[in-house]
């Protein structure tokens, strides 16, 4: 075990991650330079396109080092605020992170974020700035920022280039020299932390854990210490760029099993792995994940609504942090009401349904829970519209609210002042990191960043603001039930739950979008927003009219009103039977409201 180094890399969105583990496994030779591309780790072509990394993914690294030959494991994590859990999963897993700062940018929210979930977890921190071969990098100044924020001397700090390969060799050596090997013994009973699990059609589940104490055998009758299931270990071993089979997998070392698990319900993330015949108790894993955002998805087709579960199940494997349960709609059917990490977390989740599973789905609008309290004292869970109970039996509402935390440039902060005043925002704290930094901290309610804040935050601030928020309770407000209807009938899809003050505004942009998004009918339709009884906002979308006194060459007016007063009934007739159709686009247009 003294030769084995489990450690993770940590970074805000765009520092390199992806492209500095290329060189680590470059370098190693740990792949050959036939498979050799860019961002080798991210195997989803969506992480390809988008160029972010959504999953963590871990791989073995074996490296020589003054004569010894060392096992590295390397667990790369995402940057975006919206993947922190997987992070989370990956801290618990390590015993060291390096943490990896870009030269041009300097520190932003998400690296102190990431920081702060290693420190809680005693990991030993190995800052490195990378991308120096860059024009804009600003090298002394990012070492005082890391001095600033870890209190590690000057000599600690690390410098590399992802790009070029330059200073990989220190890296290696430090990670080695600095990163304490596993504790735990061989000869423990086992215990092993189930980090991630993925779905193979023809092998079933495949569980990576990390183990903690004791050593997994081929063979092995193991046992899932929470649900308490029992099953053989088929095969056991290793990741390398692909899967490697072993004998066995010590103590400390990451692998993984394959039991021919089908179910996906059997297989929880942060549980443990142990033997039948000798029990362990469980490991302390990680905390619940909170969704923050929820919305819901149903199939275009009710009939594909149980195949779009099993979907769902698969996904939920890949993807512990997706949560969902069923719902009905009057509009859509059958469904899913599901929680996401935040708005990326949830398109990219719409994505891979369409991509991996041929599924088209609706997704409706987003939003949070909010807590009511009824004139009984009774708290109810409000986690869509169609939940929220008679205003008249309502004695209070309180919704969620963030602390969000800013880092910026001076020149910017009063663009981001007038951008989360705007929205509700308190502002709690402004201090200079540098003279050339700045972090504003600003209590919020989570409704309003949930649409378009973190687009807003960028375009205003010309990208150069980073941004992050924590939870911190719920705060009573004024909370009102926004209806659309159309000639009169509820669409239960578009309600929305919103800030009385923002609702008129809300309501009018909603109806005039709706006007250019639904096709015109034979009869007239009618689009409104509308709170309880109260009318908000309308537009009207006008009938396609055949011209019915076309034929009627001069002659008597009576003849031509005559025309007109058959047409009328037979449109007012239509009208009362006829129903409208919403298009997918008008779902997905009401995200887009400016």
């Amino acid at each position: 075990m003294k030769e084995i180094r489990n450690f993770c890399i940590i970074a805000h969105i765009d520092h390199g991650k992806s492209t500095l583990a290329d060189r680590l496994l470059e370098h190693t030779k740990t792949i050959g330079e036939r498979d050799m591309m860019n961002q080798v780790l991210d195997d989803m072509d969506l992480e390809r396109e988008k160029g972010i990394t959504i999953k963590s993914h871990a791989i073995q690294i074996n490296y020589l080092y003054k004569g010894e030959q060392y096992t590295l494991n390397l667990i790369d994590t995402p940057g975006h605020v919206d993947f922190s859990y997987e992070v989370s999963r990956a801290l618990a897993a390590c015993e060291g992170a390096l943490l990896l700062v870009d030269a041009s940018q300097g520190i932003q929210a998400q690296t102190i974020s990431n920081l702060y979930l290693a420190i809680d977890n005693d990991l030993e921190i190995i800052p490195v700035i990378n991308k120096i071969d860059m024009d804009g990098a600003m090298i002394p100044e990012v070492k005082d920022q890391i001095i600033d924020l870890i209190g590690c001397k000057e000599s600690d700090i690390l410098l590399a280039s992802g790009k070029t390969g330059i200073g990989i060799e220190e890296i290696l050596a430090a990670i080695i020299e600095r990163i304490p090997p596993p504790k735990g013994a061989n000869e423990a009973p086992l215990q092993a932390l189930i980090f991630d699990s993925v779905f193979n059609s023809f092998r079933g589940i495949i569980v990576y854990y990390r183990i903690m104490n004791g050593t997994i055998r081929k063979g092995d009758k193991i046992q899932f210490v929470s649900s308490g299931e029992e099953y053989n270990a088929d095969e056991v071993g290793v990741l390398k760029l692909t899967m490697t089979p072993k004998d066995e997998v010590k103590c400390g070392d990451v692998g993984y099993i394959i039991t021919g698990i089908k179910n996906a319900k059997e297989v929880r993330v942060g549980d443990t792995i142990t033997l039948a015949n000798n029990p362990a108790a469980m490991i302390k894993g990680f905390v619940e994940v909170k969704p923050m955002v929820f919305a819901g998805i149903f199939p275009v087709n009710t009939d594909d609504f149980a195949e779009l579960r099993d979907c769902m199940e698969k996904l939920q494997l890949n993807d512990a942090s997706l949560i969902f349960e069923l719902e009905t709609s009057q509009a859509l059917g059958f469904g899913f009401r599901c929680g996401f990490l935040g708005l990326l977390h949830m398109e990219i989740i719409q994505e891979r349904l369409e991509r991996e599973f041929n599924q088209t789905v609706i997704t409706t609008v987003p939003n949070v829970s909010f807590v009511a309290y009824t004139a009984k004292g009774e708290k109810l869970i409000v986690n869509n519209p169609t939940e929220m109970p008679d205003p008249t039996r309502i004695d209070r509402i309180e919704e969620p609210f963030i602390r969000a935390q800013i880092i910026t440039l001076p020149d910017y902060i009063g663009n981001i002042m007038t951008l989360c005043l705007g929205k509700r925002g308190i502002l709690v704290n402004q201090s200079y990191l540098t003279p050339t930094r700045v972090e504003l901290s600003f209590e919020m309610p989570l409704t309003e960043i949930v649409f378009d804040f973190y687009d807003k935050l960028k375009s205003q601030t010309r990208g150069y603001a980073s941004f992050d928020y924590t939870p911190i309770g719920y705060r009573e407000a004024d909370i009102v039930k926004m209806d659309i209807l159309l000639n009169g009938d509820k669409v239960d899809a578009l309600s929305a739950l919103i800030h009385r003050g923002r609702a008129q505004d809300f309501g009018r942009k909603l109806c005039e979008k709706l006007k250019e998004l639904l096709p015109r009918q034979q009869f007239q339709i009618v689009i409104q927003a509308a709170i309880g009884a109260k009318i908000l906002a309308r537009e009207n979308i006008s009938a396609i009219r055949k011209d019915v006194t076309a034929k009627c060459y001069g002659g008597d007016i009576s003849r031509k009103r005559k025309l007109l007063e058959k047409q009328k009934e037979g449109k007012k007739r239509m009208r009362q039977i006829g129903n409208v159709e919403v298009p997918q686009e008008a779902f997905l247009a009401v995200l887009k409201l400016d």
